[in-house]
């Protein structure tokens, strides 16, 4: 196999890229280690909040471990559910994350799962909660990406674009791999190449830039849960497009739709037609309240979710 990654168009190469780094005689893979890094600065960012917003930072330290392996328990099952046609020969071949194959929207549902878990034991505000970790999620997300970097995965249809990227043949799946890219395809010193949109690299660019927005509002939200809405809204507004370029979708079987770009636009949907409604409910709660302020305990978010528990 051949190591190298390149950016043609901007004239960046960088020679030897591995997968793996040896550590005593171990092979840990960078996905693992980048995938890590982004759980323990996520725990860090949360408690933070936490402290900044005057709860219990120790409350996230307890959560974030059941959020992270419910996080990833669900992220692997949605891979796996949506991509069976490559474990249904090997059932143990799921347990290897080392491979990746960790889809985002399960490892949200998997934590949004454990939030309301959590609260629930702890009595603890759940629109609260997720407007904390809303920073920590969107941030693992920027960072969690450039493991599919060093995965040679996740990229995108063939592109001459500024930003294209170049990646031997022989180190990516051959299922990733379109008729448009071979038809593409340069031979250079006998060695066989593809040029991609590096759609990894658009998704943390706009992570970073959600994540940049949601630090200059969080002082400035209206009511527990907004930030959180605003993340779920932003990323998949972003992940509409981005999906649409790449070529290793999840697809519904029998439909040949892109069961991520689908939830994305639901997402987007959805979130809007929540923040519209919340944003209402709570300006209404102002101009009913006395000088224009609003009761503290009359959350509009959480007094739907009330409401929900109590059926």
């Amino acid at each position: 196999m051949h190591y190298d990654i390149s950016f043609p168009n901007i004239g960046l190469t960088l020679s030897h890229v591995g997968k793996s780094i040896s550590i005593f005689g171990f092979e840990v893979a960078y996905y693992g280690i980048i995938i890590g890094s982004a759980i323990l600065i996520g725990f860090l960012i949360a408690m933070s909040e936490a402290k900044r917003t005057k709860q219990n930072p120790e409350d996230y330290l307890d959560m974030g471990m059941i959020g992270v392996v419910m996080g990833i328990v669900g992220a692997r099952l949605y891979y796996v559910i949506f991509s069976w046609d490559m474990y249904k020969d090997n059932l143990l071949e799921i347990f290897n994350l080392r491979g990746g194959g960790l889809a985002i929207y399960g490892g949200v549902i998997g934590a949004v799962a454990a939030v309301f878990l959590c609260a629930h034991i702890k009595k603890l505000s759940a629109p609260q909660i997720f407007d904390t970790v809303a920073l920590a999620l969107v941030n693992g997300q920027m960072l969690g990406r450039w493991g599919n970097f060093f995965n040679r995965e996740a990229f995108g249809e063939y592109t001459d674009s500024l930003l294209a990227m170049r990646l031997p043949l022989d180190a990516v799946r051959s299922g990733d791999v379109t008729e448009l890219m071979r038809e593409h395809m340069q031979v250079i010193d006998g060695v066989s190449y593809i040029q991609v949109h590096p759609t990894f690299f658009y998704e943390s660019l706009w992570c970073c830039v959600l994540l940049i927005l949601l630090i200059l509002y969080r002082k400035h939200k209206k009511y527990d849960g907004e930030l959180f809405l605003l993340y779920m809204f932003g990323y998949g507004l972003g992940r509409v497009w981005i999906e649409g370029l790449r070529t290793d979708q999840l697809i519904i079987p029998g439909t040949g739709i892109a069961v991520s770009q689908l939830l994305a636009g639901a997402l987007v949907i959805g979130m809007g037609i929540l923040l519209v409604y919340f944003r209402k409910k709570y300006q209404k709660q102002k101009n009913e309240c006395p000088a224009g302020e609003v009761d503290p305990d009359a959350d509009p978010v959480e007094k739907v979710i009330d409401s929900v528990e109590k059926r």
